[in-house]
């Protein structure tokens, strides 16, 4: 759960109009360009007066920002400021590299181990209707999502896996407490694929047995 700073509302003088900072602010949001039209509709202003606006926003992006603003497709946008492409370019590839996707059955198990935390291999299997866990564990414990936390004092003394900081940032929470709904956090988390590539489908292995990753 992100947290932004506290804002205000800008004033005449603070190196841009009213007007200029809330279409801004409108392109910001915009996942496509905005039409003159569209952005007068919403303002409720003259072209002209709106023309005088968005070159007052063009001319300020372009005094040393990170965002410029783009005439597209009928419409504005804010892109990024071509002059980082280098930057960018490595961000995405770091980007990239850091993302987590994660089948159906590590979701489910992630979440088991969320709710229950300490707990053993054994307890999530069981808590998972019986299916073998051992991989999809292995898979958590190398995105870093969850960690051993010692061993449990009974018989073979199990590990313990909980969660990690990492975790929480994978998933959008600030602490355990905010966790969702086991079906809403399944909904939030399951991508199209697992690290290796497969599919969130269960794989049958060992006679029948239901091994999954």
């Amino acid at each position: 759960m992100s947290r932004s700073l506290p804002g205000r509302q800008p004033e005449a003088g603070e190196g841009l109009s009213v007007l200029a900072a809330q279409i801004e602010a409108v392109l910001f949001l915009a996942s496509s360009p905005v039409s003159e039209a569209e952005l007068r509709g919403v303002f409720e202003v003259s072209g002209a007066e709106l023309a005088r606006a968005i070159e007052e926003l063009g001319e300020h992006l372009k005094s040393g920002h990170g965002l410029v603003l783009k005439a597209m497709a009928g419409g504005w946008v804010l892109g990024t400021n071509p002059h980082f492409a280098e930057v960018l370019s490595r961000f995405r590839d770091t980007a990239q590299r850091g993302r987590v996707r994660l089948s159906r059955a590590a979701v489910e198990t992630a979440a088991i181990i969320a709710y229950n935390q300490p707990v053993t291999r054994s307890e999530v299997e069981e808590l998972r209707g019986g299916f073998r866990s051992e991989r999809v564990i292995e898979t958590l414990l190398g995105h870093e999502l969850i960690r051993i936390a010692g061993r449990k004092k009974a018989s073979g003394s199990p590990l313990l896996y909980r969660t990690t900081p990492r975790f929480l940032e994978v998933f959008g929470l600030e602490a355990i407490a905010d966790l969702p709904s086991l079906e809403e956090l399944g909904e939030l988390g399951a991508g199209p694929l697992d690290d290796d590539g497969r599919g969130g489908e269960d794989d049958v292995r060992d006679g029948g047995e239901r091994d999954e990753a």
